[in-house]
């Protein structure tokens, strides 16, 4: 069973990415205020967990499950095009910042998946809000397991409505991901719109 908060008695916003490794698309990010009066007996909370533990059907059956019950919850995204001019790893924080902005409670303290972090300061505001990095946090609160969840199933949708514009590149199943098939398809067709440029789009042979 996952740890309700990392910090008692405030309000915790949980944050978490997908789709850092994909060779096209936006990467995602989630921030979610959990609600910690969820009962315990809930067989749907004694499912939550991180979303690469989770089937495909299990993941979309909690999002809406985790939506009803969250505090506050909010997704945001940063395109490819801004991966290509901040990098990948400022790009993730930046997505994780867009989602607090959004979120119609402001946090007390956030926690975080993973080892990165910078400051998030809300607008208006000359103070930082208190945050804490959890690796694989995913796997251990309910607020970012919660983030990963609505992070990769957003993010899933979202590939599988560009691979209606550009089906060659089998977005629908590799979501973006360097896969085999994808990398024939990027030699046949070329880069399209929506690929990162800074990442490598050619498989090399010895690899």
């Amino acid at each position: 069973m996952l740890k309700p908060y990392y910090i008692p008695n405030c309000v915790e916003a949980g944050c978490d990415e997908a789709g850092r490794g994909p060779l096209a698309g936006s990467v995602f990010a989630a921030a979610v205020v959990w609600n910690r009066d969820v009962p315990v007996s809930d067989p749907m909370l004694q499912l939550l967990n991180d979303s690469k533990q989770l089937t495909e059907v299990q993941r979309y059956e909690l999002r809406p499950w985790i939506e009803q019950h969250a505090t506050a919850w909010a997704v945001a995204e940063v395109t490819a095009a801004e991966i290509d001019r901040i990098n990948i790893l400022n790009a993730s924080i930046l997505a994780m910042h867009r989602a607090l902005a959004k979120l119609t409670i402001q946090p007390e303290h956030i926690i975080v998946d993973g080892n990165k972090w910078k400051p998030y300061v809300p607008e208006g505001a000359v103070m930082e809000i208190p945050a804490d990095t959890v690796v694989k946090g995913d796997g251990k609160y309910c607020a970012i397991a919660a983030a990963s969840i609505l992070a990769k199933t957003y993010r899933d949708d979202y590939m599988s409505r560009l691979h209606e514009q550009y089906p060659m590149y089998g977005w629908n199943q590799n979501k973006g991901y360097p896969t085999a098939a994808h990398y024939q398809a990027l030699a046949k067709y070329g880069p399209s719109p929506w690929h990162r440029m800074t990442f490598r789009l050619k498989k090399e042979n010895n690899v």
